[in-house]
């Protein structure tokens, strides 16, 4: 087989693949597109060789546009430095792969104006579908898009976008987390989150709490939002007496993290001064202390559902939008032992 450059490449077009090979441009365009099985085994032999020999590799783009198809699948991320948005779009991308479709991926960075530019942009490049991933402030160009094509919510609900949503179960997380607290003999709990900020998934796991706690005499909680001022929050915590064995509860990887630097500045003993059960497992928590106890999200779940949803809304499901609440796994590590 002769070698080629990708500029020799780009250069070689359909009609030099025709006429190498002594057939029309129509037939070249049927072996490289749906209608293949039109032509004769001689016909699509000499077009074969012509392209192995001139090393001709067709535009997908433009054949995507000619035929009103890209087989490009949008990914709209609030922030992917989030470990959890690395890991469900991992997800997304595999089952895209594995089904020849293409991810291309924008990153708002929580900024309404970067998600208002990224949402024209995907808009431009004629994608097929759309997963979903941040507050969704600009919502008019978000229902202009679904009555285009179909569109997937992940992890944040958008009351508006009447879409499958894939996610977390969080009332049930929220309960593995307190119940195995308990049965651990923590006695009082602090939630810790980022600031809920319209966050569907933050608000969510706020609310479970509280009502949980509701039904639970034996335990003493309360709910502490991020910000600057979190060591000394957390010290005026652990200060409190009189009501039990103190545990943390991070409501996901961001706030164990800032916990962790946290309690490390105060010099606290992890986790004899204080239990720790954070919500994802990411791949520092055995690396601290005896290890982090998490509750695992299946993230790589999660995004092959958002797509295998996008992917029968595409060929043609019209069922009412549904919502998939993944359960997670309780990792057992040494930031609760039995007190």
């Amino acid at each position: 087989m002769t070698s080629f450059s990708a500029a020799q490449r780009n250069r070689v077009t359909m009609l030099d693949v025709a006429n190498r090979a002594g057939v029309s441009k129509a037939s070249v365009s049927r072996f490289i597109g749906d209608d293949r099985a039109l032509l004769s085994d001689t016909i699509a032999l000499r077009i074969e060789q012509a392209i192995e020999e001139l090393g001709y590799r067709p535009n997908q783009m433009a054949r995507g546009l000619k035929r009103g198809r890209t087989r490009l699948i949008g990914m709209l991320v609030a922030d992917i430095r989030n470990p959890y948005s690395i890991a469900v779009m991992h997800g997304v991308e595999t089952a895209c792969r594995q089904h020849g479709y293409s991810l291309v991926v924008c990153n708002t960075d929580r900024d309404d104006e970067q998600e208002r530019q990224h949402l024209e942009a995907l808009r431009a490049y004629n994608i097929e579908g759309l997963i979903v991933n941040t507050l969704g402030h600009h919502l008019e160009q978000l229902l202009e898009l679904q009555r285009e094509m179909p569109l997937v919510l992940v992890d944040r609900k958008v009351e508006a976008l009447h879409s499958d949503l894939v996610g977390l179960d969080n009332p049930l997380a929220v309960r593995m987390a307190l119940e195995h607290l308990e049965q651990q003999g923590y006695r009082d709990i602090l939630l810790v989150s980022e600031t809920a900020d319209g966050t569907s998934s933050r608000v969510e796991r706020m609310e479970s709490f509280h009502a949980q706690i509701s039904r639970r005499n034996s335990l003493h909680a309360a709910v502490l939002e991020i910000g600057d001022d979190l060591p000394s929050r957390l010290q005026a915590f652990l200060a409190t007496c009189d009501i039990g064995p103190k545990a943390l509860f991070c409501a996901n990887g961001v706030a164990a993290l800032a916990c962790t630097k946290a309690l490390r500045q105060l010099g606290c003993r992890l986790f004899e001064d204080v239990g720790l059960i954070a919500l994802d497992d990411l791949d520092w928590y055995p690396l601290v202390g005896s290890g982090i106890t998490a509750l695992a999200q299946p993230t790589e779940a999660i995004g092959a559902s958002a797509f295998d949803c996008l992917l029968k809304r595409l060929r043609g499901d019209t069922s009412p939008p549904r919502a998939l609440d993944f359960a997670p796994q309780l990792i057992l590590r040494g930031s609760t032992q039995p007190v």
